[in-house]
């Protein structure tokens, strides 16, 4: 190797360290009475990725380890919804839709009109209602653990769902999180209270309103996350699913089931879920 190849190959390899320590863009964006704060990593030429963390979570503890893979080809814009992290509470109860509205709301701010949608557990359950009651906003979306009705999740998780309070989370990395970034530390009591509400009533996003969604899903989960498999397959029949695909078309939308995975390590699983999102979102419209 000459000097000119070797300085060649040396300046590659320091500007692709420096793009992946690229800072991002943040701020707080004042949407639907929330200051919602908000990163844009990355600069490539793809649809915007929005990621949409889980129940009590943030943008550190859920992405932290996704966002340098998934912003080498597109911008990726991570968010913090209401009462998590450095997003204040508001007098609003918690619910998919009033998240997924602000959401939409948070798109129109930054002037991006249509965006891929990455969501995990509850963020997922919020990117689907994003993609039924905003279509417009939404081209792509990606569902990781995640249901679309109350009873989708396994009886073992709804008996548990009760018991997920402060004191069961007391000394956690949630809760050292919510101290560290909310602009109310003391309030981690009524935060989760006041979330784990919204999955102790009933919920139906409406298997119709699903179905008529114009956004493909990846649905992405693991063999014991929690999730009813027959409400796995049921919303990825919606979808357009379970056909014989060398003999038909398919539909845009996909499944995955990662083997020997929960509902908390699929967060670990980015080595082989992250290939899967790029491909999801870099393919082309199933021929007729």
């Amino acid at each position: 190797m000459n000097a000119a190849t070797l300085a060649f190959t040396v300046l590659s390899f320091v500007a692709a360290l420096a793009a992946r320590a690229q800072v991002p863009t943040s701020g707080y964006a004042p949407v639907r009475g929330l200051d919602m704060y908000y990163e844009i990593h990355g600069s490539g030429s793809g649809e915007p990725l929005v990621l949409l963390h889980g129940s009590f979570m943030t943008i550190t503890n859920n992405w932290s380890e996704w966002i340098g893979p998934l912003s080498e080809r597109r911008r990726v814009i991570a968010v913090e919804m209401q009462g998590h992290g450095r997003t204040a509470d508001i007098e609003r109860d918690f619910s998919y839709e009033s998240l997924a509205d602000d959401i939409a709301a948070l798109l129109g701010h930054l002037d991006i009109e249509r965006a891929d949608v990455l969501g995990y557990s509850m963020g997922g359950g919020v990117a689907m209602q994003v993609a039924i009651r905003h279509p417009e906003r939404v081209r792509k979306v990606v569902s990781i653990s995640a249901v679309f009705r109350h009873d989708g999740w396994v009886q073992e998780a709804l008996d548990a769902f009760p018991h997920l309070t402060a004191d069961a989370l007391k000394g956690s990395p949630i809760e050292a999180e919510y101290k560290r970034l909310s602009p109310t530390p003391d309030e981690f009591p009524g935060f989760i209270q006041r979330v784990i509400a919204m999955d102790l009533k009933p919920y139906d996003f409406g298997a119709d309103k699903l179905a008529a969604s114009e956004a493909p899903i990846l649905f992405i989960h693991g063999d014991a996350d929690g999730v009813r498999l027959d409400h796995i397959t049921e919303m990825f029949r919606l979808k357009g699913g379970e056909v014989f695909g060398d003999l038909r078309p398919r539909s845009g939308s996909r499944l995955a089931v990662l083997p020997n995975t929960t509902h908390v390590t699929l967060m670990e699983r980015g080595d082989a879920i992250i290939p899967m999102v790029n491909d999801f979102l870099g393919a082309e419209p199933q021929p007729e």
